[in-house]
């Protein structure tokens, strides 16, 4: 089971299609929530932030391995994930991941998603992890593993 926090740099003057695109995942959950189970994508959440005068999008999952990719997807809301994906997101800035360092999940939640020992999704912390700086490849399954599309 991978556990994922990544966080990606909206381009600048594109606030407006991230508020679009939020919009459609919301309005077209149905849709959204059908990408998760081929994906095996147990939790998909979408944060925005603003530092300074930079705007974020972060992903955060639970997502089982072996699952689509949204390249591959015959879902529609993928396919306008990663045109979005394409327009909005900055890839010379990269994929900034989070480490996790403890994992705590319910035995009842654990159960549900088949989670066999969730504490074992916690990473060593290192100085390499301490000292990540943008990653140079993005893979639009944010999106984080990225993640998947919200969409997933």
């Amino acid at each position: 089971m991978r556990v994922e926090l990544t966080r990606f740099r909206v381009l600048p003057g594109k606030s407006q299609r991230v508020d679009e695109w939020l919009a459609m995942l919301n309005v077209r959950m149905a849709e959204t929530l059908a990408t998760l189970e081929g994906e095996h994508m147990h939790l998909e959440i979408i944060f925005r932030e603003r530092v300074r005068d930079d705007e974020f999008l972060s992903w955060f999952s639970i997502q089982g391995e072996g699952g689509e990719r949204p390249e591959t997807s015959p879902h529609e809301v993928d396919r306008l994930h990663l045109e979005f994906w394409r327009e909005c997101i900055d890839e010379t800035y990269g994929a900034n991941n989070a480490v996790p360092q403890v994992v705590m999940v319910a035995d009842t939640v654990a159960q549900a998603i088949k989670w066999a020992d969730p504490k074992t999704s916690a990473v060593a912390w290192t100085r390499e992890s301490m000292c990540q700086g943008p990653h140079t490849t993005i893979k639009p399954n944010v999106a984080p593993s990225g993640g998947s599309t919200g969409a997933a």
